[in-house]
């Protein structure tokens, strides 16, 4: 049997250093908002006959003045070109200088997304993640009522809190990197990504909780919480780690062979369901026994 809870602390090294990079990442670079967020034009063109490369596509917007343009190859000699201008007559510009140096090219699809409603989806991107945490942090402090010894009920609530804050925020510590170095933007999809890491990640934490439970309830009163919470850890880390890996293996292939308008959702997933299973583990369960051993020195 592994003793994991007697390494904790290089867990919480690990850990911390990539918060703490998260946080450096997010207060220096910030996050690169697509146009859900920043409101601006999506149109997607097709080229039937000729290929067209998406360097052409944005030296045809520089000239009528569109310098911030994102254009991201998709499937069918298809494009995506994304810029921060709803102007109507600036896009009927963007159509016919596209038309004048692409002939060929078609217009396919043509979205505006107002300033209006960007502003409106951040708050209630915040206020979706902060009910969804506060909402698992009461089920988990009910679910486990019955333990309430040697470590209150509320206390596994707060670590599962913890551990899926500490998943959020290196996704989005990665997010921010990769859209200052890979000029990677999130949109809505990104929100209901993070949504997903949060029912996977807890889903987790819940398993190795509940064997705790069983564990406790079942257990000798002599029994020393870290070891009861180790036993259980041990118990139960290779079914969380192959049920993490039949994700993560069915997601690379996504990421690999799935089309553009889903990679940064799978990639945010990836990256959150990974440190998810790893908080699970290493983090959650360890901040229980070492609230246990701060109880007992007081």
């Amino acid at each position: 049997m592994y003793n994991i809870i007697s390494k904790r602390k290089y867990f919480y090294v690990f850990s911390g250093t990539l918060v703490i990079l998260s946080i450096i990442s997010l207060s220096a670079w910030g996050l690169k908002y697509g146009l859900d967020f920043t409101g601006g034009t999506l149109m997607e063109v097709k080229s039937e006959k000729s290929k067209v490369e998406s360097g052409e596509l944005k030296n045809a917007l520089k000239e009528v003045g569109i310098e911030d343009a994102v254009v991201t190859p998709a499937q069918n000699n298809s494009f995506l070109i994304r810029y921060g201008n709803s102007d109507e007559e600036k896009n009927k510009a963007v159509l016919a200088k596209l038309k004048e140096k692409f002939p060929e090219i078609q217009n396919t699809r043509l979205d505006y997304i107002g300033p209006s409603i960007s502003s409106e989806l951040k708050k209630k991107a915040i206020w979706a993640l902060g009910i969804a945490i506060i909402g698992i942090a009461l089920y988990i402090a009910y679910a486990f009522r019955k333990v309430s010894r040697p470590v209150e009920s509320w206390k596994y609530g707060v670590g599962a809190v913890v551990a899926l804050v500490h998943d959020v925020l290196i996704t989005v510590g990665a997010f921010s990197i990769l859209g200052h170095f890979l000029n990677l933007e999130i949109d809505s999809t990104f929100i209901a990504a993070l949504l997903t890491i949060l029912g996977f990640s807890v889903h987790d934490t819940i398993v190795v909780y509940d064997r705790t439970r069983e564990n406790l309830l079942r257990g000798s009163a002599r029994d020393e919480f870290d070891e009861t919470v180790n036993r259980s850890l041990n118990e139960t880390m290779a079914r969380s780690i192959n049920t993490s890996l039949t994700v993560i293996v069915t997601l690379l292939a996504i990421f690999v062979f799935g089309g553009e308008s889903i990679k940064n959702f799978t990639l945010a997933l990836l990256i959150g369901i990974t440190f998810g299973t790893y908080s699970s583990i290493f983090v959650a369960s360890a901040l229980m026994a070492d609230w246990w051993k701060a109880q007992n020195r007081n």
